[in-house]
């Protein structure tokens, strides 16, 4: 199920930050004044009206675009993948025979005895009514707009349900419908002595300023939007704002091109890059 879990499950900064590693090689291939030149491109591309000043309108804006071109860019990658014979549409069984190694029949009404084949048979039910949903012609299989609902519901406005329900069932462990601090970044110390890491650190951050709008200490479906939707504007608006606050030194409520060279490394490990990812996009594909 390695496929199913990453493409559903929102990435948090620290999953993120081992992806870019991983084009660790590519990254490092450019000359620091490559690094610039490159950034430089990318102000130009998101300073829309060429008043050499990033909005937060502007950054929101640009963010929503990174997140669709990469759910786009990966649903293009893999749809050939699963569609196995080539006729512009990726079945049921062609999706499971690629993922399973075998067709995979659901009954949405059993409960099975046995926990485990329980746990797998919930989550094909739940994997097929994702399926049926993003299937919105009702033909025999997804074409690439339809499977690119399917493989990333949160960037698709009609399956933010579908994304919330994922999350919520991989998160919320008292099954309140909230999402907690503690459930948000998950047990990983051995005992409460133990100094939090600096990814705990940063998470408890995020889940605080960007998401917990209404500072309860717990995350409502609107703020589970925010967190699981990326591409969507409020989530959007408010990563722009929060990466404008580390790196606006006069003030204004602005970004300027020396402001930004200036945080070079804030603006890098940020949604606005894809966090670093774009430094070796070539300029025309942006």
């Amino acid at each position: 199920l390695w496929f199913l879990i990453t493409v559903i499950y929102p990435v948090s900064f620290y999953q993120l930050t081992l992806t870019v590693l991983q084009d660790k090689d590519e990254i490092q291939k450019l000359s620091p004044s490559q690094q610039r030149k490159r950034l430089v491109e990318i102000v130009k591309k998101i300073d829309t009206n060429s008043d050499k000043y990033l909005t937060p309108e502007e950054i929101t804006l640009w963010i929503q675009r990174v997140y669709r071109r990469y759910a786009l860019d990966d649903a293009e990658e893999r749809f050939p993948e699963f569609d196995s014979n080539s006729d512009g549409l990726v079945s049921w069984d062609e999706y499971n025979m690629v993922l399973h190694g075998h067709t995979v029949e659901v009954d949405v009404d059993a409960v099975l005895e046995d926990p485990e084949e329980e746990s797998l048979r919930f989550l094909h039910a739940k994997e097929k009514r994702r399926f049926d949903f993003a299937d919105m012609d009702g033909s025999a299989g997804l074409n690439l707009t339809e499977f690119l609902a399917f493989t990333h519901p949160s960037e698709v406005d009609h399956m933010a349900d579908f994304a919330i329900e994922d999350v919520l069932s991989e998160y919320d462990l008292d099954k309140d419908g909230f999402i907690s601090l503690s459930e948000f970044i998950g047990d990983l110390r051995a005992n409460e002595q133990e100094e939090p890491s600096q990814w705990e650190v940063e998470e408890t951050v995020r889940f605080k300023d960007l998401y917990d709008q209404d500072k309860d200490g717990k995350l409502n479906r609107d703020e589970q939007l925010r967190w699981v939707a990326p591409n969507s504007y409020g989530s959007a608006r408010e990563e722009a704002i929060h990466l404008i606050k580390e790196m606006d030194q006069d003030g204004d409520g602005r970004l300027s091109e020396t402001e930004i060279l200036k945080n070079q490394d804030t603006f890098m490990n940020s949604e606005v890059t894809d966090y670093g990812r774009q430094l070796h996009v070539p300029h025309d594909e942006l």
